[in-house]
């Protein structure tokens, strides 16, 4: 398995995981993006994916940078996602681990994130790593540096 920065010719396959995040998280109904979309602001797109051998991807991290005013340049994940079937063999914890070397690379102070309430097994893994969740909006921050 590799992990590598999303291409134009993957955004169908990215899509389709998209659309199967958006059903995860119950909000099938919110997913309104197209492959042609993808293309037209592929510049607003980074995206690593877990590539198999035989070129399928089984998982994303979406991530922008951003600014606060508390501690300035940080990253922001928009999504996590792996497939179910190959769940709880690292690959999450190695997409994170992708973003996180990445934020600390280009300089950024913190890397934030949501997690939905209801999904304990992810709150367990970010835990984990060191995030502190809090209970009010679920909101997630990892300290960085």
């Amino acid at each position: 398995m590799n992990i590598r920065k999303a291409i134009e010719s993957d955004f169908e396959q990215i899509n389709v995981l998209f659309m199967e995040f958006a059903v995860f998280e119950k909000l099938p109904e919110q997913m309104v993006n197209t492959v042609e979309r993808m293309k037209d602001e592929q510049e607003f797109l980074n995206c690593w994916v877990m590539e198999m051998p035989d070129n399928k991807i089984i998982g994303y991290v979406t991530y922008f940078f951003c600014y606060y005013t508390w501690t300035g340049k940080a990253m922001y994940m928009d999504d996590l996602y792996v497939k179910p079937e190959f769940r709880g063999i690292g690959i999450g914890t190695q997409l994170i681990n992708k973003v996180i070397q990445y934020a600390k690379e280009t300089g950024c102070h913190k890397l934030r994130w949501q997690v939905s309430s209801w999904n304990s097994s992810s709150i367990d893994f970010y835990k984990k790593l060191g995030a502190d969740i809090n209970s009010i909006e679920q909101n997630c921050a990892l300290m960085l540096n």
